[in-house]
């Protein structure tokens, strides 16, 4: 398992019937890989994964490790901690490389109670795991000391994924661990500025719709060639912010049906986007699409 580069949160494609589109998981899973990505991170929040069922993520999982041989990353998240372990070990079996790691869903713990749930699930199998520090998400914010103690105690915690839209939490956790950590952004619209604290990888969004512009844009920001970098980035911007949206689920599975390569059937309690709300979007992103950069001079 290399944590580096980008690395999708993939979504879970739905048929109207909000049954799994296993053949379009299959497919999706291909195309990303084969358009740069370096791995897949499965069952995240953008993979709509508190509305499957402990069945359904294990065929998810199933049916992108048949798809790919690319790193497979699975997000790891429970009401109790039991869940959380069992969903670690299923993981493990089923051919995974790598877990990402949540706090508990709907409780939020003082330190000890998360620093003992995320342990136990960390400690749970051999595999590599990246923490996932998303504060406005999930109302618990791992903040450096703390990450930097849960790495000096748990030797396959490799990996942040950090999520707080504070780039300053990636010079400040490199300040205290140095590079023992692979440090990832979790939010699109700050790769570019978090790449210049330090960090060396990307858990995006966006790519889900556009993934040779954020392969390019990644792979640009890295070589810090800041005239191609921005040129793309502005393009980018009007895109990436929708991952930091409420709806954002919706608004990055409306983009990828609006660029042809996905569907946007939500799952309930979530839902397809209408009305008003729905033709501002519609127009914000066939925009972007309308004016696509040429990667061939950024390359």
């Amino acid at each position: 398992m290399i944590w580096k580069g980008v690395m999708p949160a993939m979504t879970t494609a739905m048929n109207p019937d909000f049954s799994l589109d296993l053949s379009s998981i299959a497919k999706r899973a291909k195309w990303l890989i084969d358009s740069g990505c370096t791995g897949i991170v499965a069952l995240g929040s953008l993979g709509e994964s508190p509305t499957l069922t402990y069945s359904e993520k294990k065929i998810v999982l199933e049916t992108i490790r048949s798809a790919v041989t690319a790193p497979l990353v699975a997000g790891i998240a429970g009401l109790s901690t039991d869940d959380a372990v069992a969903m670690a070990k299923m993981a493990s079996a089923v051919g995974c490389n790598g877990l990402m790691v949540l706090p508990p869903y709907v409780y939020k713990g003082d330190w000890r109670e998360t620093k003992a749930h995320v342990t136990a699930v960390i400690r749970a199998t051999p595999l590599p795991c990246m923490l996932y520090n998303n504060p406005v998400a999930y109302g618990t914010d791992f903040i450096p000391e703390q990450i930097a103690e849960l790495t000096s105690e748990n030797k396959n915690l490799v990996a942040v994924k950090e999520s707080s839209t504070d780039v300053r939490r990636v010079t400040a956790i490199r300040s205290l661990i140095g590079d023992r950590l692979a440090l990832f952004v979790g939010v699109d619209d700050a790769i570019v500025e978090g790449i210049s604290a330090g960090a060396t990888g990307w858990i995006a969004g966006l790519v889900n719709a556009f993934p040779e512009e954020s392969v390019a844009l990644f792979d640009l920001a890295m070589a810090s060639r800041s005239k191609e970098t921005f040129e793309l980035y502005r393009w980018f911007l009007p895109l990436l912010r929708l991952d930091t949206l409420p709806k954002f689920v919706q608004m990055i599975k409306l983009a990828e049906q609006r660029a042809g390569v996905g569907k946007a059937t939500v799952r309930p309690p979530r839902r397809e986007l209408e009305g008003a709300e729905l033709a501002e979007l519609t127009a914000l992103i066939d925009d972007a699409i309308k004016h696509r950069p040429s990667l061939a001079g950024m390359r």
